[in-house]
């Protein structure tokens, strides 16, 4: 698997932002869809993938590409890849797809026939064959199956890398860390000015700047991929990747990073979750409502992710909140560039100003924007956390 194609997926609208980390590791940029991103490699830059990319879901390394109109042409061409070179007979499998066959009606059926013939095989050559079941912490295969064409890979990642490890203590409906890492590339901070994210909630926004600005690898976070149960995994290796990530973190970045929430419950989630990450000393929390959030005065991106009522909160009471929102930027951000991530544009019109650009992203199926509002320079004046009415990040 030298040179194999490797597709990493993403949530829709993340494609630029990981087509910019993948060529960012010198690595080519093969193809692109509106949900994943094509490079090429072996296990080992399967492995580097796993470990430095913020915005990628899953990474598969693809074992092959074939025809097959039925369910038993796919068995059969599936029986004849070598499974017991990539599997080890002891382990465990789970089988995930993406079906869109007319012969197949529940895509559960293609996963059984999948996993039937890997353990098939091994059970013929080996004498052996794994358990298998839905958990992905182990080796997972992933079938694409559309029409005729079918491609296998063995997803390198298991768990999707948006689960860093660290969301010890999640709040009502957080972003997700590799959409939230994808805001803020989308911003252009790359950790040399302040990040202020009033509204924090558990504190996905803030961790993940500050992840960024030490430099931290995200998956230096975790202690499990899938790459890591197949067969000739090359251990020494990978820990000579996480050396190389471990050398790159910066100690005590000179930016502030300031997160703040009217609820204390979700500024003790964010800090216990910061904590997780590593990174609680770098970030600056404070129990406030989002007008009263102290900012340096030095500029950066003031950046906010309010409800916008689509599963949380009632939309005649965050118009006020938003309206809200346009006061706060107008008189206490001047000099910073405002951002506003929303799912509702008729909220965000309750700001009174004019957004500079409207990026636009997905939240699982809720498309939304990522406003950008200039905001010119002018006397800014610190103020004091005191309690107020705020809503929680989502």
């Amino acid at each position: 698997m030298k040179n194999n194609s490797i597709v990493v997926t993403c949530a829709k609208g993340i494609t630029p932002y990981l087509k910019q980390e993948i060529e960012s590791l010198g690595l080519p940029v093969v193809a692109e869809t509106t949900a994943s991103v094509m490079t090429r490699g072996d296990m080992d830059v399967a492995m580097r993938l796993n470990l430095f990319l913020r915005t990628g879901h899953r990474v598969l390394l693809m074992l092959k590409e074939f025809t097959a109109q039925n369910a038993d042409e796919l068995y059969r061409e599936l029986f004849d890849i070598r499974w017991e070179e990539y599997i080890p007979e002891d382990s465990y499998l789970c089988v995930t797809s993406s079906v869109d066959n007319r012969t197949i009606n529940d895509s559960r059926y293609a996963n059984l026939k999948c996993k039937d013939a890997v353990v098939d095989r091994m059970l013929h050559v080996c004498g052996r064959r794994p358990d298998s079941g839905p958990d992905r912490d182990r080796c997972v295969v992933y079938l694409y199956w559309k029409d005729s064409v079918c491609i296998v890979y063995l997803d390198t990642s298991g768990e999707p890398l948006s689960k860093r490890g660290y969301r010890k203590l999640p709040v009502k409906a957080p972003m997700q860390e590799t959409l939230a890492a994808a805001v803020i590339m989308a911003t252009g901070w790359q950790g040399g000015t302040d990040f202020v994210n009033p509204m924090c909630g558990s504190g996905t926004l803030a961790i993940e700047a500050a992840l960024m600005a030490v430099g931290k690898a995200p998956g230096l976070l975790r202690t499990n991929f899938g790459f890591m149960h197949y067969r000739g995994y090359r251990a020494a290796n990978w820990e000579a990747m996480r050396l190389e990530a471990e050398k790159m973190v910066r100690a005590n970045p000179e930016v502030s990073i300031i997160a703040s929430d009217i609820d204390p419950d979700a500024v003790d989630a964010a800090g216990k979750n910061a904590l997780a990450a590593g990174v609680r000393e770098d970030i600056l929390f404070d129990v406030c409502d989002f007008a009263e959030t102290d900012l340096p005065g030095r500029g950066g991106i003031v950046l906010l992710n309010p409800e916008y009522g689509e599963r949380l909160g009632n939309e005649e009471t965050l118009q006020h909140t938003y309206g809200a929102i346009g006061d706060f930027f107008k008189q206490r951000c001047k000099g910073y560039t405002g951002y506003i991530f929303t799912g509702n544009t008729a909220l965000a019109k309750k700001v009174g100003l004019r957004p500079k650009r409207r990026i636009p992203f997905f939240n699982a199926d809720i498309e939304c924007r990522l406003l950008e509002y200039e905001l010119y320079e002018g006397t800014r004046k610190a103020g004091k956390c005191e309690s107020g009415t705020n809503t929680e990040s989502r």
